[in-house]
């Protein structure tokens, strides 16, 4: 058996496992190997159903049958029900709004539930138990592990895999085995360096396989799985700190500005600078003092003043004289992730480089503007675009703000000196090599984000990047007070929000859709007169809700649409206020519109999406009501929150939830205790994993490369070891098999 072979033809396989396979991204034996338990099941948790107690989560090793599809009386909600047994009794299980699972078990199948033990009318029974596939049955819950299949008892438990339907646990199981018995392993080179093994105590990679598959203990299973962590990461360190290399290969813009200088523009923003902004501003100048390009990450928490050391950084570039190896005026090019956030930082910058004899452009998808105006010396005019292209070409323009149109083919700077990326966090190497000049010269590159990003995942994601942190707030600003709202809190929480609006502020009401057909509800947009709330029938009933709840028809939508909650506030709430609406789908003059007469106080509720995630700054709005908060990540609901905090005045946060699941009520419990957003991310880490904050699937790292970014030890020591391999040696000659497996793994990674 050779690791390339295909696993249809080394294995019999009907057309539900080919189909699933394929699902799953195996192929080869190779793929098999490298498929991974994501758990083991430990037969020492399974409880008897006669040791069952209402309100606990349970495991149970049962045989199940009299399997149906039926409706619920009132609800109409479909679900699935049938009857457990093991040697000491049965029990109901019921799966709500998952009719399918009537069909995915067979009778008197071997199965593994892990649900909440619920009573009814009827006595107990299991709400929507997880199933898992198992050879044991439920006389060896108790018992030796694996005495059903013949297999040797390990000690441990048995290896529960990635499953799609049509393969299971038990088929990986077995496939492996086979692969070991043929002695497949012995064809397989160590790629990780032997120092690095016996540095860090790393078993070989055929042992580790074996380990990972077949453990023998808990211990050996850790140290496989410990072994594959820190070879992903290491991995993506080699790489990254292979870019860093070659991108300070090039040459770049000497800025040179007096501290002096510094100070008297610092002077010009409307508050003191923190500690840590200033630190971060002499650390990006004297970046910015080098030949050598600078690729920085600002990383600071919503409110904390990123936008005043990004326009520090921009005044020392147009500002500059020194080191320019070519005529003409530097350039700055800002890139906001939305056209709202751009537009608004056209205007800031207008403000601060008002004094200044330059020029300031802005470019979206919708038009372009320059800054000053002919006829009006102290305003801004809209132009065409070719226009604005022609002057950004010549030199003209010293300050570019736009969205990703900002790096089209068809805009072209004369001097491009310093490049600002805010919150994009697909702008990655391939990208900023498109910056560097036919001559060598690359602009300095500051990415700022207010995601909070775990040390750990910031360091791999951005391994090619300097980090500078930002960990304070401005002087004078007090913590927001967060609310955990449920349903029957809602009037008394509208009459606080009535208080605060009483006072003259403003409120800002977050809903996770725009339309009600977005949710297929039943009614069209058009339909819609004044005052008609989101209502549809009890079939489209949350999966998110208490699964043994009743619907009645006519409840309440929990997806709540902008449009109609901003019409039954108007009806229902607050008669007395000026309501807005803002969404995606509006044109670019509506958006502004609205924003302004907000920004005005001429509105004093904005109903509006997460468009206004990013950026948006209005400082006299300093609640926020978020709706549906169980449908945004953690990181999406600390930054909606940072819109009100603003200001000095005092900030209020209130999240309505309407489900009441333990593990939403976690998550909002760490939301509403977090004193920052990294504080919240270290949380999420342990309540969530990784990939809610930074994304396992988006940036392409396994589950497994996940597990390594929460130990921060194991992340340093992999930065570590590549950093000394790629300076040591930049092409890996000496590591040909390290080189091929880095190479092969840089395409599973998208961190463009």
């Amino acid at each position: 058996m050779q690791l390339s072979d295909r696993i249809e033809t080394t294995f019999r396989l009907d057309l539900n496992q080919k189909k699933a396979l394929s699902r799953l991204g195996l192929f080869s034996i190779a793929d098999l190997l490298f498929h991974f338990p994501a758990r083991y099941s430990d037969i020492s948790e399974v409880k008897k159903i006669n040791e069952l107690v209402p309100g606990d989560m349970a495991t149970i090793l049962v045989k199940v049958s009299k399997l149906k599809t039926k409706k619920g009386y009132r609800s109409k909600i479909p679900m699935a029900e049938g009857e457990a047994e093991d040697l000491s009794g049965k029990i109901k299980i019921i799966w709500f709004n998952q009719a399918y699972m009537a069909k995915m078990i067979r009778p008197n199948e071997n199965i593994k539930l892990t649900g909440r033990v619920s009573k009814g009318k009827h006595g107990i029974y299991i709400s929507n138990p997880e199933t898992e596939r198992t050879p044991l049955s439920a006389i060896d819950s108790h018992d030796t592990l694996f005495s059903e299949s013949g297999i040797e008892n390990t000690g441990f438990s048995f290896p529960i895999y990635h499953e799609t339907k049509g393969i299971t646990s038990k088929w990986f199981y077995h496939a492996i085995e086979k692969i070991f018995k043929d002695k497949t392993l012995d064809k397989m080179e160590e790629y990780i360096p032997e120092e690095i093994l016996k540095k860090y105590n790393l078993p070989s990679l055929k042992t580790s396989l074996i380990w990972i598959h077949k453990p023998k203990n808990k211990k050996d299973a850790e140290s496989a799985r410990k072994r594959f962590a820190f070879e992903e990461v290491f991995f993506i360190q080699i790489k990254r700190q292979r870019d860093k290399i070659d991108y300070k290969k090039n040459k770049s813009f000497r800025i040179k500005m007096p501290a002096k200088e510094t100070e008297e523009f610092i002077k010009r923003f409307p508050f003191s600078p923190t500690a840590s902004q200033k630190e971060s501003i002499k650390t990006i100048l004297e970046d910015m003092e080098k030949d050598s390009p600078m690729s920085r990450l600002l990383e600071g928490d919503v409110g904390s003043g990123k936008t005043a050391v990004a326009a520090t950084a921009t005044y020392a570039v147009i500002n500059s004289e020194k080191g320019r190896p070519l005529s003409g005026n530097l350039q700055v090019a800002y890139m906001a992730p939305t056209e709202i956030l751009a537009t608004q930082h056209f205007e800031s910058f207008i403000t601060y480089f008002r004094h200044k004899p330059i020029n300031i452009g802005l470019i979206t998808g919708t038009g372009c503007r320059k800054f000053p105006s002919k006829v009006n010396p102290s305003g801004w005019t809209n132009i065409s675009r070719s226009q604005l292209l022609k002057w950004v070409a010549g030199g003209d323009i010293s300050v570019l703000i736009g969205t990703h149109a900002l790096i089209q083919k068809s805009v072209k700077f004369k001097n491009l000196a310093f490049v600002v990326i805010d919150e994009q966090h697909r702008f990655g190497t391939a990208q900023r090599r498109k910056l560097v000049r036919k001559d060598g010269i690359a602009p300095h590159l500051l990415s700022m984000t207010a995601t909070p990003i775990p040390r750990t995942l910031a360091l791999t994601i951005y391994g090619d990047l300097d980090l500078s942190l930002l960990s304070e707030m401005p002087v004078g600003r007090k913590q927001i007070i967060t609310e955990i709202v449920t349903p029957d809190k809602r009037d008394e929480t509208y009459e606080k929000v009535r208080e605060e609006l009483k006072n003259g502020r403003q409120l800002y009401v977050i809903c996770p859709r725009i339309f009600e057909e977005e949710a297929e509800a039943e009614f069209s947009l058009q339909g819609l007169s004044q005052g008609d709330g989101p209502r549809v029938s009890a079939r489209l009933a949350s999966r998110d809700s208490d699964p043994g709840k009743e619907y009645s028809a006519g409840a309440k939508l929990e997806m709540k649409s902008v449009i109609a909650e901003a019409k039954r506030l108007k009806k229902e709430v607050f008669q007395e206020y000026e309501i807005g609406v803002l969404h995606s789908k509006m044109s670019k003059q509506k958006k502004e519109e609205v924003m302004k007469n907000f920004t005005d106080g001429k509105i004093n509720i904005l109903c509006a999406t997460s468009v206004v995630e990013v950026g948006v700054n209005v400082p006299n709005a300093t609640i926020i009501i978020i709706e549906g908060a169980e449908r945004f990540g953690l990181a999406q609901l600390h930054q909606l929150r940072g819109r009100v905090i603003r200001s000095n005045h005092q900030a209020y946060c209130y999240v309505f939830a309407d489900t009441k699941t333990h593990k939403t009520m976690d998550r909002l419990k760490a939301f509403k205790n977090a004193k920052n957003g990294f504080e919240l991310a270290e949380l999420d880490l342990t309540l969530r994993g990784s990939g809610e904050l930074g994304g396992g699937k988006q940036w392409g790292i396994s589950d497994i490369g996940m597990e390594a970014i929460k130990n921060i030890k194991m992340v340093e020591a992999a930065r570590t070891e590549a950093s000394r391999i790629t300076e040591e040696n930049f092409e890996l000659s000496k590591y040909p098999l390290l080189k091929q497996k880095v190479h092969e793994k840089a395409g599973e990674f998208h961190f463009e």
